[in-house]
């Protein structure tokens, strides 16, 4: 069965462009606009509508995008699975997500104790955004990812099993000869005259959140494309940063930290799906009991009122 033309559909509404599709796709625009067209008129229903920037799934084609995905999704797997049989590969890859910090050295680390105790396994591991991964996981792309709750939060979904492992408290980063390096914890108000850079809204959100907090503003004047472009640009000298503590031991030698006055917090979490889970996923979900204690800290049990209800249990499983 030739499911190019249900691919091209599922392209279209995940990047919401045709020519976006196309270029992903290494087709022509006017190809895969043939392909809708053919669609709609198989259904006899429009499956797309055009906006003011690009196109989105009508409600018709909301509800075929989710059955073509799935259809998708299993047809990948088999076709995995077949030529892992024709290759003699008898274990499929890890597919391993995980957020742009922890991605810098905490997972790694932790894979590398998975593997002390598996043995060798083919992985991959990908870094993006928390609603990105979820994305990922949620069509097949990633096994397992690693994701904070930073705004806008995490999405509750029955597809998913979401499983709580830590807190972790934001710091803020600074060049190396920083005034207020080596201080201790300081507040936000002594920061407040500083240049901030920022290279996701979630980030930006929990700082200007924690300066009104603290009857304060935060001046987010510079934005980058990246974490290492963000760090390039505090390592400079052209601004300060919030980011998360998992990535303290990760940073570069030209910057440095400090913490703040009760500081913003993200809980950590893995996702795995519940269809098809992979079977090298589930020692993974139990070693960053370890992995994440050097994240966790000594009061993070007796601030419930911050964690949302999330602090209650060290795991969680959304149901």
């Amino acid at each position: 069965m030739d499911l190019t033309v249900w691919r091209a559909f599922v392209t279209v509404c995940r990047v919401g462009s045709l020519s976006a599709a196309a270029a992903e796709l290494n087709h022509t625009q006017s190809a895969v606009s043939r392909q809708i067209a053919g669609l709609e008129r198989q259904f006899g229903v429009p499956l797309v509508e055009r906006h003011a920037r690009g196109v989105r799934p009508t409600p018709a084609g909301e509800v075929f995008r989710r059955h073509a995905l799935a259809t998708l999704n299993e047809a990948d797997r088999a076709l995995r699975a077949v030529r892992d049989v024709r290759d003699g590969v008898s274990d499929r890859p890890l597919a391993i997500g995980a957020t742009p910090s922890l991605a810098a050295g905490i997972v790694p680390e932790t894979v590398r104790s998975l593997l002390k105790q598996a043995g060798s396994i083919r992985r991959s591991l990908l870094a993006a955004l928390s609603a990105q991964l979820h994305s990922r996981v949620i069509a097949g792309d990633l096994d397992i990812a690693v994701v904070t709750d930073a705004p806008p939060g995490l999405a509750v979904d029955p597809q998913v099993e979401r499983r709580f492992l830590a807190l972790d408290e934001m710091v803020v980063v600074l060049p190396a000869g920083h005034p207020q390096a080596g201080r201790g914890p300081v507040r936000i108000q002594a920061l407040a005259d500083q240049t901030w850079v920022e290279d996701n809204d979630g980030s930006a959100a929990l700082l200007r959140q924690h300066a009104v907090r603290a009857g304060v503003s935060a001046r987010i004047d510079l934005t980058a494309a990246d974490l290492p472009g963000k760090l390039a640009l505090v390592a400079t000298g052209h601004a300060i940063a919030l980011i998360p503590g998992v990535l303290t031991s990760a940073l570069r030698a030209d910057v440095t930290t400090v913490g703040l006055a009760d500081p913003p917090t993200c809980g950590i979490y893995t996702i795995t799906p519940r269809r098809d889970p992979h079977p090298c996923a589930a020692p993974l979900l139990e070693l960053p009991s370890t992995a994440f204690a050097s994240v966790r800290p000594p009061r993070a049990a007796h601030r419930s009122g911050d964690m949302d209800g999330y602090a209650a249990a060290p795991a969680v499983h959304d149901d």
